[in-house]
């Protein structure tokens, strides 16, 4: 049949019907990291038959179907067809290339795969397993007598090792009543389908006697390539699955199971479900029985089967790929950096950085500030690139791709028509949406990544922070690394100045003891003046008690002395670096008050005094806050603003 313009154009999915239901050949996708390739298979020798292409084309809203066909390169010496053409991904002889189009002829295409799965032993192919066997036809007599002849019929001889089924065989009557459900139309795998999902549901609560018996290997297998007798073993077997009672079983038949979970044969809600394959998962295969094969398969349809019945994000990221997950949730934290801790970011570096990023000297020598350095290089590469309007992580990694998502499309398995539009936030980079029934998938592709420049980045720093820390072979330097290493340059330079700041005397001032560090220190004064020293020294006595506000508010008394607190900003001060000596000379001063005294009585000289005051706030303020001239010591009112908000602070 020729699909003429007008009318639908020919699909990679007809091909992939075609194989299945002719030769049991089930689409294999053997890349999870690229979706759109599959391949047909050869069920006997595992050769590859067909290379299937899917690409989503942003620019025209639609997707890409092509193929590659390996049945000789002979056939493009015919007449010319615009849709068949050298092939796109193989080499050799022995491939040429299909475009699905308006102009593709589906018969010419299906002939195209007969000659890729030519049996040359000539073999008799029946429905997907080869086997050898003979027709013998009987020729009727002449009806020369008045005695009817007896007319004789093609009979099918068995084939070698099969027995003819016994009629006696008890069949349940559930069981017959199943059968009859069958409905034979069109052999599509849609109709195979729904005959499955019509007597799964039929079946749902069946339970039988009869143990397993056999062997049974079968492609997508349903209800309908079961005997009687497998039937019976089937269910046997799948009540007591339900019970937890896990026996092994062929794995074809197993599958059976799976499919049904995933149809909802059997459960209340798509959460059931999901919990009773995980429990297939732990009493199944866990336990040894089964394969690996079924384990990937049933991982990646849990996934599947959480997002399209919209079960939480949570649920579904519990059952998906954990090497997707790492991958989505690093290039998350490179998109959004600000947002993200160190050890995200430093662990997102390492996933797209390769092994290197984390064996670099600079990790290995001190792992947590290699991380601090190269996550704090990230976030400022970001920054820098915003700010000059570019995109630096749309650079490296791309932007998001939206494609065609076919969910359980190598299952036994059939979604409602006419459910509603959805859309599905799997995580902050990937998304599903349903439209008019049809399922596209939005992620960023490993195709697009720009792991070139992404690395040189990483080089760039990483030859930075070599240098800077003295560590490791130094590396040369990369043509385009410039902006990287400029921006390793600046964290180093940010890594240095806290390395200062952390090393700086800290003040603390406790503006609290201000008043018994005062009383303090006029006890320590009176203990050493002389005789001669008190009668010079103002009359302060060391026990007097500190003038306390009038009762009736907050009114100052004339000639009554303000409070240190109002006096100097909050009072005597304790200053790193300052003894308390000086922390209430220089209280003193900004009181406007003579500190002379004080200084007289403790032998000190007033120069020393300025310095020590000066350069325990010179890291601070930047500049000497006291000025000496012979005994008299006096605050630079410029800084004294400055002082006061120190305090304050």
């Amino acid at each position: 049949m020729v699909v003429s313009a007008g009318e639908l154009r020919l699909e990679l999915s007809a091909l992939t019907a075609y194989a299945e239901e002719k030769y049991h050949i089930p689409e294999q996708h053997k890349w999870a990291d690229f979706p759109g390739f599959s391949v047909l298979a050869d069920p006997e020798t595992g050769k590859w038959a067909a290379l299937l292409m899917r690409q989503w084309d942003s620019e025209t809203g639609t997707e890409i179907q092509r193929a590659d066909i390996k049945c000789g390169r002979q056939v493009l010496e015919g007449a010319a067809r615009p849709w068949l053409t050298l092939p796109f991904r193989m080499k050799g002889q022995k491939w040429v290339g299909v475009r699905f189009e308006d102009c593709t002829e589906e018969d010419k295409v299906f002939a195209l795969f007969d000659q890729a799965l030519k049996d040359p032993a000539g073999k008799l192919e029946t429905g997907g397993m080869i086997r050898r066997g003979f027709t013998v036809v009987l020729d009727a007599p002449a009806a020369e007598t008045s005695v009817s002849a007896p007319v004789y019929r093609d009979t099918a001889l068995p084939f070698v090792g099969t027995r003819p089924r016994a009629a006696e065989q008890e069949v349940p009557d559930r069981i017959r009543m199943m059968r009859k459900l069958y409905i034979y139309g069109d052999v599509s795998f849609s109709q195979k389908c729904s005959n499955f999902l019509r007597q799964g549901r039929f079946m749902a609560d069946y339970e039988d006697t009869l143990p397993w018996k056999g062997e049974f290997r079968h492609y997508f297998p349903t209800y309908h390539d079961l005997s009687v007798r497998q039937l019976r073993g089937y269910f046997t077997w799948r009540a007591q699955v339900r019970r937890g009672n896990y026996q092994p079983v062929p794995v074809s038949a197993a599958y059976i199971y799976i499919y049904e979970l995933l149809c909802g044969i059997g459960t209340a809600s798509p959460a059931e479900s999901l919990q009773r394959m995980r429990a297939f998962e732990e009493g199944y295969l866990d336990t040894g029985i089964g394969d690996d094969g079924m384990r990937r398969s049933l991982r990646r349809w849990m996934w599947e089967y959480a997002v399209i019945h919209a079960l939480p994000p949570e649920t579904a990221r519990s059952c998906a790929d954990p090497a997707m997950l790492e991958r989505d949730e690093s290039l998350a934290a490179l998109r959004d950096p600000d947002s993200h801790t160190e050890e995200e970011i430093f662990r997102a570096l390492c996933v797209f950085g390769g092994k290197k990023t984390a064996q670099s000297p600079v990790i290995t020598g001190d792992e947590a500030r290699g991380r601090r350095l190269m996550a704090a290089f990230w976030r400022r590469l970001t920054e820098t690139c915003r700010a000059g309007g570019g995109d630096l992580f749309t650079d490296c990694f791309g932007e998001p791709v939206r494609r065609v998502w076919r969910p359980l499309a190598n299952t036994v398995f059939q979604e409602e028509p006419g459910l509603p539009d959805q859309v599905y936030e799997a995580g902050p980079c990937r998304r599903y949406t349903r439209r008019d029934g049809i399922w596209t998938e939005e992620s960023y592709e490993k195709l697009f990544y720009d792991k070139d420049r992404f690395r040189l980045l990483l080089h760039g720093a990483d030859r930075v922070f070599r240098r800077a820390l003295k560590t490791g072979r130094y590396l040369k330097a990369r043509s385009g690394d410039e902006e990287a290493a400029a921006c390793a340059e600046a964290v180093m330079a940010a890594e240095r100045r806290a390395a200062e700041e952390a090393a700086r005397p800290v003040i603390r001032i406790d503006l609290s003891e201000l008043a018994q560090i005062r009383r303090e220190a006029m006890i320590t004064r009176d203990s050493l003046l002389t005789e001669e020293d008190k009668a010079e020294a103002p009359a302060v006595s060391a026990q007097a008690e500190p003038e306390k506000e009038p009762a009736d508010g907050p009114e100052e008394t004339a000639g009554t002395e303000p409070s240190p607190a109002e006096a100097a900003g909050g009072g005597a001060v304790r200053i790193e670096g300052l003894d308390d000596l000086h922390g209430q000379i220089l209280a003193a001063l900004l009181r406007g008050q003579d500190a002379g005294a004080m200084i007289r009585a403790h032998r000190l000289m007033p120069s020393v005094v300025t310095d020590t005051i000066n350069e325990a706030l010179f890291d601070e303020v930047g500049d000497s806050v006291l000025e000496c001239e012979g005994e008299e010591i006096t605050v630079v009112e410029d800084y004294r603003e400055d002082i006061l908000r120190l305090l304050e602070e």
